[in-house]
Protein backbone atom coordinates (compact mmCIF):
# COMPACT_ATOMS: atom_id res chain seq x y z
CA UNK A 1 0.00 0.00 0.00
CA UNK A 2 1.63 3.71 -0.83
CA UNK A 3 -1.32 6.09 0.05
CA UNK A 4 -4.98 4.92 -0.57
CA UNK A 5 -3.85 2.64 -3.25
CA UNK A 6 -2.86 -0.77 -2.68
CA UNK A 7 -2.24 -4.14 -4.92
CA UNK A 8 -2.04 -7.66 -3.71
CA UNK A 9 0.17 -10.52 -5.30
CA UNK A 10 -1.15 -13.86 -4.32
CA UNK A 11 1.23 -16.86 -4.50
CA UNK A 12 -0.67 -20.12 -4.77
CA UNK A 13 1.44 -23.44 -5.10
CA UNK A 14 -1.01 -25.08 -6.83
CA UNK A 15 -1.31 -26.39 -10.83
CA UNK A 16 -3.52 -24.04 -12.36
CA UNK A 17 -6.37 -21.68 -11.25
CA UNK A 18 -9.62 -22.05 -13.17
CA UNK A 19 -11.10 -18.28 -13.82
CA UNK A 20 -14.09 -18.73 -12.18
CA UNK A 21 -11.77 -19.20 -9.38
CA UNK A 22 -9.79 -15.44 -9.58
CA UNK A 23 -13.27 -13.56 -10.07
CA UNK A 24 -14.23 -15.09 -6.20
CA UNK A 25 -10.76 -14.33 -4.39
CA UNK A 26 -10.90 -10.84 -6.43
CA UNK A 27 -14.83 -10.04 -5.56
CA UNK A 28 -13.84 -11.42 -2.14
CA UNK A 29 -10.73 -8.72 -1.77
CA UNK A 30 -12.95 -5.81 -2.80
CA UNK A 31 -16.15 -6.76 -1.13
CA UNK A 32 -14.43 -7.47 2.19
CA UNK A 33 -10.64 -5.76 1.85
CA UNK A 34 -11.72 -2.65 -0.85
CA UNK A 35 -9.27 -3.20 -3.00
CA UNK A 36 -9.80 -2.28 -6.82
CA UNK A 37 -9.92 -6.48 -8.41
CA UNK A 38 -7.71 -5.64 -10.77
CA UNK A 39 -4.91 -4.64 -8.53
CA UNK A 40 -5.21 -8.74 -7.09
CA UNK A 41 -2.66 -10.31 -9.16
CA UNK A 42 -3.36 -14.52 -8.53
CA UNK A 43 -0.28 -16.51 -10.31
CA UNK A 44 0.38 -20.22 -9.58
CA UNK A 45 3.78 -21.75 -9.31
CA UNK A 46 2.66 -24.45 -11.36
CA UNK A 47 4.20 -27.03 -9.63
CA UNK A 48 3.50 -30.57 -11.02
CA UNK A 49 2.67 -32.15 -7.65
CA UNK A 50 -0.37 -30.49 -5.99
CA UNK A 51 -3.23 -30.33 -7.94
CA UNK A 52 -5.61 -27.36 -9.46
CA UNK A 53 -8.15 -25.12 -8.80
CA UNK A 54 -10.77 -25.78 -11.14
CA UNK A 55 -10.51 -28.10 -13.72
CA UNK A 56 -8.54 -27.56 -17.26
CA UNK A 57 -9.13 -30.54 -19.38
CA UNK A 58 -12.33 -30.71 -21.30
CA UNK A 59 -14.66 -28.20 -21.57
CA UNK A 60 -17.81 -28.05 -19.48
CA UNK A 61 -20.25 -28.71 -22.24
CA UNK A 62 -18.17 -31.65 -23.12
CA UNK A 63 -20.72 -34.64 -21.51
CA UNK A 64 -18.93 -36.98 -18.97
CA UNK A 65 -20.85 -39.18 -16.27
CA UNK A 66 -20.52 -38.21 -12.75
CA UNK A 67 -18.45 -40.73 -11.73
CA UNK A 68 -15.53 -39.43 -14.90
CA UNK A 69 -15.42 -35.99 -13.59
CA UNK A 70 -11.83 -36.53 -12.50
CA UNK A 71 -11.21 -36.62 -16.02
CA UNK A 72 -11.12 -32.88 -15.95
CA UNK A 73 -8.72 -33.02 -13.89
CA UNK A 74 -9.82 -30.98 -11.14
CA UNK A 75 -11.84 -31.61 -7.44
CA UNK A 76 -14.58 -29.18 -6.81
CA UNK A 77 -14.22 -29.80 -3.14
CA UNK A 78 -10.63 -29.35 -2.62
CA UNK A 79 -11.02 -25.98 -5.23
CA UNK A 80 -14.20 -24.82 -2.90
CA UNK A 81 -11.10 -25.43 -0.15
CA UNK A 82 -8.60 -23.90 -1.56
CA UNK A 83 -10.57 -21.05 -2.92
CA UNK A 84 -11.78 -19.88 0.78
CA UNK A 85 -7.83 -20.56 2.24
CA UNK A 86 -6.87 -18.11 -0.40
CA UNK A 87 -8.89 -15.47 0.30
CA UNK A 88 -7.79 -15.90 3.80
CA UNK A 89 -4.79 -15.54 3.39
CA UNK A 90 -5.43 -12.46 1.42
CA UNK A 91 -7.46 -11.08 4.76
CA UNK A 92 -4.82 -11.91 7.15
CA UNK A 93 -1.54 -10.05 4.81
CA UNK A 94 -4.02 -7.24 4.50
CA UNK A 95 -4.31 -7.32 8.60
CA UNK A 96 -0.37 -7.41 8.66
CA UNK A 97 0.25 -4.21 6.56
CA UNK A 98 3.51 -2.36 8.30
CA UNK A 99 5.40 0.05 7.14
CA UNK A 100 8.67 -1.14 5.29
CA UNK A 101 11.51 0.24 2.93
CA UNK A 102 11.82 -1.69 -0.43
CA UNK A 103 15.36 -2.99 -2.47
CA UNK A 104 15.08 -4.82 -5.69
CA UNK A 105 18.29 -6.67 -7.16
CA UNK A 106 18.82 -9.81 -9.84
CA UNK A 107 21.84 -12.23 -10.66
CA UNK A 108 22.24 -14.60 -13.17
CA UNK A 109 23.00 -18.20 -12.73
CA UNK A 110 23.10 -20.99 -15.46
CA UNK A 111 23.06 -24.31 -14.46
CA UNK A 112 19.86 -24.68 -12.80
CA UNK A 113 17.73 -24.49 -15.47
CA UNK A 114 17.16 -25.82 -18.96
CA UNK A 115 15.37 -25.53 -22.58
CA UNK A 116 13.69 -28.95 -22.75
CA UNK A 117 13.25 -29.16 -26.63
CA UNK A 118 15.89 -30.96 -27.91
CA UNK A 119 15.97 -30.96 -31.78
CA UNK A 120 16.77 -34.74 -33.09
CA UNK A 121 18.12 -35.81 -36.27
CA UNK A 122 15.23 -35.75 -38.24
CA UNK A 123 14.67 -31.75 -37.04
CA UNK A 124 11.62 -32.60 -34.76
CA UNK A 125 11.59 -32.39 -30.97
CA UNK A 126 11.68 -34.44 -28.12
CA UNK A 127 11.83 -33.52 -24.63
CA UNK A 128 15.18 -34.97 -23.50
CA UNK A 129 15.07 -37.11 -19.91
CA UNK A 130 17.77 -38.14 -18.14
CA UNK A 131 20.29 -41.00 -18.54
CA UNK A 132 22.52 -42.70 -17.23
CA UNK A 133 26.49 -43.52 -18.60
CA UNK A 134 26.20 -47.22 -18.01
CA UNK A 135 22.87 -47.90 -20.33
CA UNK A 136 23.64 -44.57 -22.89
CA UNK A 137 27.63 -44.26 -22.41
CA UNK A 138 27.86 -42.07 -25.22
CA UNK A 139 24.75 -39.90 -24.58
CA UNK A 140 21.88 -39.28 -26.27
CA UNK A 141 23.69 -38.61 -29.42
CA UNK A 142 19.84 -39.26 -31.36
CA UNK A 143 19.34 -34.97 -30.00
CA UNK A 144 21.62 -32.69 -31.41
CA UNK A 145 21.24 -29.21 -30.21
CA UNK A 146 18.71 -27.62 -27.56
CA UNK A 147 16.38 -25.54 -29.65
CA UNK A 148 16.33 -22.31 -27.07
CA UNK A 149 17.07 -19.87 -24.13
CA UNK A 150 16.66 -20.23 -20.82
CA UNK A 151 15.99 -17.31 -18.76
CA UNK A 152 19.22 -17.38 -16.11
CA UNK A 153 18.04 -14.09 -14.12
CA UNK A 154 17.26 -14.49 -10.40
CA UNK A 155 15.23 -11.71 -8.96
CA UNK A 156 14.68 -10.43 -5.70
CA UNK A 157 12.90 -7.95 -4.10
CA UNK A 158 13.15 -7.25 0.14
CA UNK A 159 10.49 -5.53 1.95
CA UNK A 160 11.91 -5.02 5.55
CA UNK A 161 10.21 -2.93 8.28
CA UNK A 162 12.06 0.10 10.57
CA UNK A 163 13.91 -2.28 12.65
CA UNK A 164 15.62 -3.65 9.30
CA UNK A 165 13.82 -7.25 9.88
CA UNK A 166 13.00 -8.77 6.45
CA UNK A 167 9.20 -8.58 6.48
CA UNK A 168 8.94 -9.99 2.57
CA UNK A 169 10.45 -11.21 -0.07
CA UNK A 170 9.38 -11.36 -3.54
CA UNK A 171 11.00 -13.91 -5.95
CA UNK A 172 11.55 -14.64 -9.23
CA UNK A 173 13.06 -17.89 -11.16
CA UNK A 174 11.94 -19.41 -14.67
CA UNK A 175 11.75 -23.39 -14.72
CA UNK A 176 9.10 -25.95 -14.52
CA UNK A 177 8.63 -26.92 -10.92
CA UNK A 178 8.84 -31.13 -11.85
CA UNK A 179 11.37 -32.00 -9.77
CA UNK A 180 9.08 -33.91 -7.42
CA UNK A 181 6.65 -35.19 -10.39
CA UNK A 182 9.84 -36.91 -12.32
CA UNK A 183 9.13 -39.50 -10.15
CA UNK A 184 5.15 -39.86 -10.68
CA UNK A 185 4.67 -43.58 -11.72
CA UNK A 186 7.92 -45.39 -10.44
CA UNK A 187 5.69 -45.04 -6.54
CA UNK A 188 9.12 -43.41 -5.02
CA UNK A 189 7.52 -40.13 -4.28
CA UNK A 190 3.96 -40.15 -3.95
CA UNK A 191 3.45 -36.63 -1.85
CA UNK A 192 1.94 -32.93 -2.54
CA UNK A 193 5.37 -30.56 -3.36
CA UNK A 194 5.66 -27.44 -3.83
CA UNK A 195 8.99 -28.46 -5.57
CA UNK A 196 11.58 -25.89 -6.12
CA UNK A 197 9.81 -22.56 -5.39
CA UNK A 198 8.92 -24.24 -1.60
CA UNK A 199 11.69 -25.14 -0.89
CA UNK A 200 13.52 -21.95 -2.09
CA UNK A 201 11.16 -19.78 0.15
CA UNK A 202 11.85 -22.97 2.96
CA UNK A 203 15.58 -22.11 2.99
CA UNK A 204 15.40 -18.57 3.49
CA UNK A 205 13.15 -18.25 6.45
CA UNK A 206 15.50 -20.66 7.30
CA UNK A 207 17.78 -17.92 7.55
CA UNK A 208 16.01 -15.13 7.57
CA UNK A 209 13.44 -16.12 10.36
CA UNK A 210 9.62 -17.37 10.26
CA UNK A 211 8.67 -13.51 10.24
CA UNK A 212 9.76 -13.33 6.93
CA UNK A 213 7.52 -14.46 4.09
CA UNK A 214 9.34 -15.34 0.72
CA UNK A 215 6.56 -15.57 -2.41
CA UNK A 216 8.05 -16.64 -5.48
CA UNK A 217 6.99 -15.94 -8.91
CA UNK A 218 7.86 -18.29 -11.81
CA UNK A 219 8.19 -17.54 -15.00
CA UNK A 220 7.66 -18.42 -18.69
CA UNK A 221 8.92 -21.78 -18.21
CA UNK A 222 6.56 -23.73 -20.86
CA UNK A 223 10.14 -25.07 -22.49
CA UNK A 224 12.48 -25.38 -19.87
CA UNK A 225 13.20 -27.98 -17.17
CA UNK A 226 15.38 -28.43 -14.05
CA UNK A 227 17.46 -31.66 -15.20
CA UNK A 228 20.35 -31.22 -17.98
CA UNK A 229 19.52 -33.09 -20.96
CA UNK A 230 23.49 -33.99 -21.46
CA UNK A 231 24.74 -34.92 -18.22
CA UNK A 232 24.90 -38.45 -16.88
CA UNK A 233 23.36 -39.66 -13.88
CA UNK A 234 21.58 -36.01 -12.92
CA UNK A 235 19.01 -36.79 -10.21
CA UNK A 236 17.00 -33.82 -10.28
CA UNK A 237 15.92 -32.48 -6.57
CA UNK A 238 13.94 -29.87 -5.64
CA UNK A 239 15.78 -28.65 -2.14
CA UNK A 240 19.19 -28.53 -3.53
CA UNK A 241 17.69 -26.49 -6.66
CA UNK A 242 15.87 -24.16 -3.62
CA UNK A 243 18.99 -23.92 -1.86
CA UNK A 244 20.99 -23.00 -4.47
CA UNK A 245 18.25 -19.97 -4.87
CA UNK A 246 18.51 -19.08 -1.75
CA UNK A 247 22.08 -18.97 -1.69
CA UNK A 248 22.41 -16.65 -4.86
CA UNK A 249 19.35 -14.74 -3.24
CA UNK A 250 21.31 -13.96 -0.35
CA UNK A 251 24.17 -12.70 -1.93
CA UNK A 252 21.72 -10.18 -4.22
CA UNK A 253 20.00 -9.13 -0.23
CA UNK A 254 23.63 -7.59 0.80
CA UNK A 255 23.98 -5.64 -2.38
CA UNK A 256 20.50 -3.65 -2.31
CA UNK A 257 19.82 0.22 -1.65
CA UNK A 258 16.53 0.71 0.18
CA UNK A 259 13.94 2.97 -0.34
CA UNK A 260 11.00 4.73 1.91
CA UNK A 261 8.47 5.33 -0.91
CA UNK A 262 7.55 3.40 -4.48
CA UNK A 263 5.02 4.14 -6.89
CA UNK A 264 1.87 1.52 -7.20
CA UNK A 265 0.01 1.32 -10.12
CA UNK A 266 -1.89 -1.83 -11.76
CA UNK A 267 -2.71 -2.18 -15.49
CA UNK A 268 -5.38 -5.41 -16.53
CA UNK A 269 -5.48 -5.97 -20.90
CA UNK A 270 -8.01 -8.59 -21.81
CA UNK A 271 -7.51 -9.29 -25.36
CA UNK A 272 -8.92 -11.98 -28.10
CA UNK A 273 -7.02 -14.75 -29.16
CA UNK A 274 -7.70 -17.14 -31.84
CA UNK A 275 -7.75 -20.94 -31.43
CA UNK A 276 -5.89 -22.55 -34.19
CA UNK A 277 -7.62 -24.56 -36.83
CA UNK A 278 -8.38 -28.60 -35.94
CA UNK A 279 -7.45 -30.75 -38.68
CA UNK A 280 -11.65 -31.67 -40.77
CA UNK A 281 -9.80 -35.69 -40.43
CA UNK A 282 -8.74 -35.92 -36.95
CA UNK A 283 -11.98 -34.55 -35.75
CA UNK A 284 -13.84 -36.61 -37.64
CA UNK A 285 -12.08 -39.89 -36.45
CA UNK A 286 -12.26 -38.65 -32.88
CA UNK A 287 -15.87 -37.97 -33.49
CA UNK A 288 -16.17 -41.37 -34.71
CA UNK A 289 -14.17 -42.90 -32.28
CA UNK A 290 -16.07 -41.38 -29.38
CA UNK A 291 -19.54 -42.68 -31.35
CA UNK A 292 -17.98 -46.51 -30.68
CA UNK A 293 -16.49 -45.48 -26.78
CA UNK A 294 -19.02 -42.97 -25.18
CA UNK A 295 -17.46 -44.12 -22.02
CA UNK A 296 -13.88 -43.84 -21.14
CA UNK A 297 -12.26 -47.43 -22.15
CA UNK A 298 -9.84 -47.48 -18.91
CA UNK A 299 -6.20 -48.83 -19.52
CA UNK A 300 -6.43 -53.04 -18.65
CA UNK A 301 -3.53 -53.15 -16.17
CA UNK A 302 -4.82 -50.13 -14.03
CA UNK A 303 -8.62 -48.70 -13.72
CA UNK A 304 -7.35 -45.77 -12.55
CA UNK A 305 -6.07 -44.48 -15.92
CA UNK A 306 -7.61 -43.66 -19.70
CA UNK A 307 -6.49 -44.94 -22.89
CA UNK A 308 -4.31 -42.44 -24.21
CA UNK A 309 -6.86 -42.83 -27.61
CA UNK A 310 -9.95 -42.38 -25.84
CA UNK A 311 -8.57 -38.91 -24.39
CA UNK A 312 -7.18 -37.51 -27.20
CA UNK A 313 -10.30 -38.07 -28.89
CA UNK A 314 -12.34 -36.64 -26.06
CA UNK A 315 -9.96 -33.45 -26.24
CA UNK A 316 -10.15 -33.10 -29.96
CA UNK A 317 -13.89 -32.53 -29.68
CA UNK A 318 -13.70 -30.88 -26.85
CA UNK A 319 -11.40 -28.24 -28.15
CA UNK A 320 -14.17 -27.84 -31.26
CA UNK A 321 -16.87 -27.08 -29.08
CA UNK A 322 -14.99 -24.23 -27.73
CA UNK A 323 -14.23 -22.98 -31.33
CA UNK A 324 -17.91 -23.03 -32.21
CA UNK A 325 -18.88 -21.24 -28.96
CA UNK A 326 -15.94 -18.33 -28.90
CA UNK A 327 -13.11 -18.92 -31.28
CA UNK A 328 -11.49 -15.93 -30.32
CA UNK A 329 -11.38 -16.37 -26.21
CA UNK A 330 -10.05 -13.68 -24.14
CA UNK A 331 -6.71 -13.64 -22.96
CA UNK A 332 -5.77 -11.32 -19.69
CA UNK A 333 -2.36 -9.70 -19.20
CA UNK A 334 -2.06 -8.21 -16.12
CA UNK A 335 0.78 -5.64 -14.99
CA UNK A 336 1.71 -4.44 -11.84
CA UNK A 337 4.09 -1.58 -11.15
CA UNK A 338 6.34 -1.57 -7.20
CA UNK A 339 8.22 1.37 -7.81
CA UNK A 340 10.50 1.18 -11.06
CA UNK A 341 9.69 -2.77 -11.04
CA UNK A 342 7.17 -4.19 -13.01
CA UNK A 343 5.85 -7.30 -12.54
CA UNK A 344 3.83 -9.08 -15.76
CA UNK A 345 1.37 -11.75 -15.19
CA UNK A 346 0.75 -13.75 -18.33
CA UNK A 347 -2.01 -16.70 -17.66
CA UNK A 348 -0.44 -20.67 -19.31
CA UNK A 349 2.74 -21.54 -20.01
CA UNK A 350 3.99 -19.17 -22.68
CA UNK A 351 7.74 -19.81 -24.06
CA UNK A 352 10.56 -18.46 -22.10
CA UNK A 353 11.63 -16.58 -25.60
CA UNK A 354 8.31 -14.18 -25.40
CA UNK A 355 9.23 -13.58 -21.63
CA UNK A 356 12.95 -12.53 -22.74
CA UNK A 357 11.47 -10.35 -25.83
CA UNK A 358 9.34 -8.43 -22.95
CA UNK A 359 12.11 -7.75 -20.47
CA UNK A 360 14.06 -6.62 -23.38
CA UNK A 361 11.77 -4.42 -24.55
CA UNK A 362 10.09 -3.17 -21.34
CA UNK A 363 10.81 0.47 -20.65
CA UNK A 364 11.27 -0.35 -17.16
CA UNK A 365 14.34 -2.36 -14.99
CA UNK A 366 13.68 -4.75 -13.16
CA UNK A 367 10.95 -6.37 -14.93
CA UNK A 368 9.74 -10.07 -13.85
CA UNK A 369 7.39 -12.05 -15.29
CA UNK A 370 4.67 -14.58 -13.81
CA UNK A 371 3.31 -17.71 -15.70
CA UNK A 372 -0.01 -18.87 -15.05
CA UNK A 373 -1.99 -16.22 -13.79
CA UNK A 374 -5.47 -15.68 -13.95
CA UNK A 375 -6.65 -18.83 -15.98
CA UNK A 376 -5.71 -21.88 -17.56
CA UNK A 377 -4.00 -20.96 -20.84
CA UNK A 378 -2.24 -24.31 -22.04
CA UNK A 379 1.25 -23.70 -23.67
CA UNK A 380 1.42 -20.95 -25.81
CA UNK A 381 4.73 -21.78 -28.33
CA UNK A 382 6.75 -19.73 -30.70
CA UNK A 383 5.67 -19.48 -33.91
CA UNK A 384 9.20 -21.68 -34.97
CA UNK A 385 8.08 -24.47 -32.44
CA UNK A 386 5.18 -25.59 -34.65
CA UNK A 387 7.69 -26.57 -37.24
CA UNK A 388 8.98 -29.14 -35.22
CA UNK A 389 6.13 -30.39 -33.34
CA UNK A 390 6.48 -32.09 -30.44
CA UNK A 391 4.37 -31.99 -26.63
CA UNK A 392 4.03 -28.57 -26.66
CA UNK A 393 2.47 -28.03 -29.47
CA UNK A 394 0.38 -31.29 -30.93
CA UNK A 395 -3.30 -29.91 -30.96
CA UNK A 396 -4.78 -30.60 -27.46
CA UNK A 397 -7.00 -28.93 -24.81
CA UNK A 398 -3.10 -28.05 -23.04
CA UNK A 399 -2.00 -26.49 -26.63
CA UNK A 400 -4.91 -24.83 -28.50
CA UNK A 401 -3.72 -21.25 -29.81
CA UNK A 402 -3.07 -19.96 -33.38
CA UNK A 403 0.81 -19.77 -34.05
CA UNK A 404 0.78 -16.03 -33.44
CA UNK A 405 -0.11 -15.88 -29.96
CA UNK A 406 2.86 -15.43 -28.45
CA UNK A 407 4.11 -12.71 -30.42
CA UNK A 408 0.55 -11.08 -29.82
CA UNK A 409 0.70 -11.77 -26.35
CA UNK A 410 4.42 -10.37 -26.25
CA UNK A 411 3.46 -7.22 -27.93
CA UNK A 412 0.44 -6.21 -25.80
CA UNK A 413 2.68 -6.67 -22.67
CA UNK A 414 4.97 -4.52 -23.64
CA UNK A 415 2.84 -1.75 -24.59
CA UNK A 416 0.73 -2.00 -21.49
CA UNK A 417 4.30 -1.59 -19.78
CA UNK A 418 4.85 1.50 -22.17
CA UNK A 419 1.91 2.94 -20.96
CA UNK A 420 2.12 2.09 -17.49
CA UNK A 421 6.00 3.77 -17.01
CA UNK A 422 5.72 6.16 -19.99
CA UNK A 423 2.39 7.47 -20.06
Amino acid sequence: QQGERKLCILGLDVTFIAEIHTAQIRKAAQDQLGFDPESVMVHATQTHSAPPIGHFLLEDDFPLAPEFQWLRLGDSEYSAFATARAIEALRLAEESLRPVQIGVGSAVRDGLAFNRRGVMRDGKVGIPWTYNSVDTPLGPTHYRYLEGPTDPEIGVMCLRDESLQMVALLLHFTCHPVNDFYYRGKGSKPRVSADWPGAWSEALREVHGEACVPLVLNGCCGNVNPWPPFEPGFVPDHRRMGRTLAEISDKILSSLDFHEEAALDWRVKRIPLSLRDLDAKDLAEAEGYLSEHPSPVRVEDDPNRVEWEWYRAAMLVSLDLLRQRDPTPMYEIHALRIGNTAIVGLPGEPFVEGQLQIKIESPTYPTYVAHATSHFAGYIPTREAFQRGGHEVVTSSWSRWAPEALQTIVDESVSLLQEMFNG
